[in-house]
């Protein structure tokens, strides 16, 4: 279950790549590629006290999920991805 603070990182249908946070209906940052997306995800969650930053790829499905310090994970599993 996502929680408001968490975000998402997709690409929008001009081709460019956005952060948004849960909650919101508009887009934090607006960027031209995927790397730096999730780069400016990862700062903002980590100022805001963490959370869970979701990133889909080109095809809309969830690509990777990565919980951000000082984020609580309860169960954290054996990272393979980082």
């Amino acid at each position: 279950m996502s929680k408001n603070q968490d975000r998402m990182v997709y690409r929008r249908s001009d081709g460019s790549w956005a952060n948004k946070r849960n909650d919101s209906e508009r887009a934090s940052s607006i960027h031209d590629t995927q790397k730096a997306a999730e780069n400016t995800a990862r700062e903002m969650l980590h100022n805001q006290g963490g959370g869970e930053l979701i990133t889909k790829g080109l095809n809309g499905k969830i690509r990777s999920k990565d919980t951000i310090s000082p984020g609580n994970d309860p169960c954290p599993p054996r990272d393979r991805e980082h």
